[in-house]
């Protein structure tokens, strides 16, 4: 949980007459993620979510906030950027990039059954199908590349074993990547973050997705498995509860079918999303930044649910 650069009613006070949202009255920090920081305001026209950019840069954070405008006007359960008055959506505060987005109303759903985890799915279905003809590219900036970044750095922390596993996966992953079928997924803009805590409901009722600063131009398919691989499973084991799996599946396939290539790829796929939550979680353990509040999370929950998969043959796509 991270708040790297600290902000209050004063630094924003002249700072946000150039929104259309009045004067601040509150300004709150979020005590989650771990790449931003971010903060619940309160403007005499509402409630906001402020996020100052801690990684990103004013030249990559474009394609992030227009991905989220884009989806909103498709329907998309998403935060709507706010432009200020020149219409910008990123703005420098305290030297760093800036943006407002709408706040979603209802809270997180952390214990999610059946009926959340197909609320998640056809939502999901919409988002990809409403992104695929979003102009902008940008890769999958903790994709296969990163991976192959990010390994050396981690594996002298590593016990013989585990950096065998990591080794292992990534030399698989990087065959499954040149393969003809992996050619065939679909593709598209993919929020590649969509856990539990990015999303918001109000009873059993979806209410958003947010969070997309991870998003990038990745197969469908990976953000399916990241998100089964946090919303179906069981916490302490990693083990995929079947009908949460199942709730979530058929109704993604129902707003959009899933193809015979997407089938066969699902299995290596669920691996793949594992795999890259564990890897980041290894390298914020062991090469942490300073920040005001920051908790890594255990990256053995991810090596977990790795060997899981590994192990154990996942329910089919359909």
């Amino acid at each position: 949980m991270a708040v790297f650069t600290p902000v209050s009613l004063d630094d924003v006070g002249q700072w946000i007459t150039q929104f259309p949202l009045g004067k601040p009255v509150a300004i709150k920090g979020i005590a989650s993620g771990i790449e931003n920081s971010n903060f619940f305001l309160t403007t005499e026209s509402g409630e906001y979510v402020l996020t100052i950019f801690e990684n990103l840069s004013f030249e990559q954070l474009p394609f992030y906030l227009n991905l989220m405008r884009h989806l909103a006007e498709r329907g998309v359960a998403v935060p709507a950027p706010i432009p200020n008055d020149k219409g910008e959506l990123v703005v420098a505060l305290r030297g760093k990039p800036a943006s407002i987005v709408t706040k979603l109303v209802g809270s997180s759903q952390l214990s999610p059954q059946p009926v959340h985890c197909a609320e998640v799915g056809a939502m999901l279905a919409k988002m990809h199908m409403a992104g695929a003809d979003y102009p902008a590219y940008q890769p999958n900036l903790r994709g296969l590349d990163w991976w192959h970044w990010a390994a050396p750095q981690v594996l002298p922390f590593m016990p013989a074993e585990t950096a065998t596993l990591l080794r292992d996966e990534i030399q698989l992953q990087d065959s499954f990547a040149k393969s003809d079928i992996y050619k065939k997924l679909q593709q598209g803009p993919v929020h590649a973050d969509l856990f539990r805590n990015n999303v918001m409901f109000d009873g059993e009722k979806l209410t958003g997705f947010f969070d997309f600063y991870f998003a990038g131009c990745d197969t469908w398919l990976f953000d399916v498995a990241v998100t089964v691989n946090d919303w179906c499973i069981d916490l302490d084991t990693g083990i995929l509860d079947t009908a949460r799996v199942r709730a979530m599946l058929d109704a993604y396939h129902a707003v959009r079918p899933f193809t015979a290539a997407e089938q066969q790829s699902w299995q290596t796929m669920l691996r793949a999303g594992a795999l890259r939550f564990w890897l980041s979680r290894l390298y914020d353990l062991h090469l942490p930044r300073e920040a005001e509040m920051l908790t890594p999370h255990d990256p053995t929950h991810f090596e977990r649910i790795l060997r899981e998969r590994i192990a154990v043959a996942a329910p089919a796509l359909y």
